[in-house]
């Protein structure tokens, strides 16, 4: 009897080992204000999710948990000190820890708002093909970069193909960039691949399951009330996060009045918009058919544009055609591209500090005094195209993403291959 009674205790043993919590999606970092942070994980039953965390590994002992026991955790730390490192680690509230002491992860917080910082931004636009090519643009970044990570990035939709489901986020995004997730915030905007699973008129649905965006301000900028939409504020930057896929793109809509609003109440230097469906591309679509997209682009361009650009808009970046498209600085260019003329293009040049010189604007936020328009699409694989939009100086059929180093009053741009050569820079001053 006695070796039954052995068994007994070991399958009893092993089956609390295998009934405990385990986690099937590692921690990511989500809505970075100055003072607080989202950390989002996954466990494959249910606890009550409890994160520790302090200045140095050896002061992780602050402690903060959501109600509940939940399979999906969200826990914001608050009253964090602004633009200072954090390390912490996820467990449950049992005080059993997933993260050992040894290996906590770290995030730098936002610094405050207005005052300039040397930031950097990285740019994925439909990159979420989950395959060799995804691999190699993000790998090709981390080598050009010398392994530097973002201070924050963005995706500019279709995170996930073919649909957006959670399997595809899941191979799409957070197996793929694990180590980043966990360490920069991630800031996405819907694209019409991951609408397949979402809805934005009722924010339910994967995309929103999966997110916690600000729609109150929290992270500067007006309160949107939907996470479809929404802006917030890093150093000298303000972004703005538009849905051109599954919201009202009218001029009277919500989404233009609350953007009229938004730009009117910024005092940042630098403002950059992100959406998925570009004004200007002769890609893998064509920015010019109306049928094309269901005329997105078309509705996107004309009914957006002349409130970004009064409202003194820097930088435009979309996605959506698969390749890689960068615009001179150009102004007021709503119609056709057999529309554009001379006057709509404010620099001829090529924005290059070491070529016909860079792109010069304004001190502040100057209405109509030009933009430079970017598809980068190519993050996840190319399609193709005619790639000859007169509104862009440079168009390319290559793999690639997107860094912008914005420091003080200059914003410089380059555009690196899933090769880790640079294929495209240019530099945009205010002065």
């Amino acid at each position: 009897m006695r070796p039954l009674v052995l068994l007994f205790a070991w399958v009893w043993v092993v089956s609390l080992v295998h009934a405990a919590p385990r986690v099937t999606r590692e921690p990511y970092l989500q809505l970075a204000t100055p003072n607080s942070m989202v950390i989002r994980w996954r466990t494959d039953d249910r606890c009550t999710g409890l994160v520790r965390y302090g200045l140095t590994p050896q002061s992780a002992t602050n402690l903060a948990s959501h109600a509940g026991s939940l399979t999906e955790h969200i826990v914001q730390l608050k009253s964090l000190k602004p633009d200072t490192r954090y390390y912490y680690g996820i467990g449950r509230a049992t005080n059993r820890w997933f993260t050992a002491p040894s290996r906590l992860d770290s995030f730098v917080t936002p610094p405050v708002a207005g005052p300039a910082r040397p930031t950097r931004i990285w740019v994925l636009g439909d990159s979420g093909t989950a395959n060799l090519n995804q691999a190699a643009v993000r790998d090709a970044y981390f080598a050009w970069s010398r392994k530097q990570n973002p201070d924050l990035w963005l995706m500019l939709g279709d995170n996930a193909y073919n649909t957006g489901t959670d399997v595809q986020y899941q191979k799409a995004v957070f197996d793929m960039y694990t180590g980043l997730l966990r360490t920069a915030p991630l800031w996405p905007t819907l694209g019409n691949h991951d609408a397949g699973s979402a809805n934005s008129a009722t924010q339910s649905g994967v995309y929103y399951d999966l997110f916690t965006l600000p729609t109150q301000g929290q992270a500067g900028g007006l309160p949107s009330g939907t996470e479809a939409y929404y802006s917030f504020d890093y150093a000298n930057i303000h972004f703005i996060c538009l849905d051109s896929h599954d919201t009202d793109r009218s001029p009277s809509g919500a989404m233009a009045q609350w953007l009229r609003a938004d730009l009117e109440a910024t005092a940042r230097e630098w403002i950059i918009c992100f959406f998925h469906h570009p004004p200007y591309t002769k890609g893998s679509h064509n920015s010019d058919n109306p049928k094309d997209s269901g005329g997105r682009m078309i509705q996107m361009r004309e009914n957006f544009l002349p409130i970004l650009e009064a409202g003194g808009v820097d930088l435009v970046l979309a996605g959506h055609s698969h390749d890689y498209e960068r615009s001179f600085l150009i102004n007021g260019a709503y119609g056709f591209s057999t529309n554009l003329i001379q006057a709509n293009i404010l620099n001829h040049g090529d924005g290059r500090p070491d070529g016909s010189g860079a792109y010069v604007k304004p001190v502040g936020t100057t209405s109509h005094a030009g933009a430079v328009y970017i598809v980068a699409g190519s993050s996840g694989q190319i399609s193709g195209g005619p790639l000859n939009h007169p509104a862009m100086f440079l168009s390319l059929n290559k793999l690639g993403s997107l860094v912008l180093d914005i420091d003080g009053s200059e914003l410089k741009a380059t555009f690196v291959t899933d090769q880790a050569k640079v294929r495209d820079y240019f530099t945009l001053r205010k002065q």
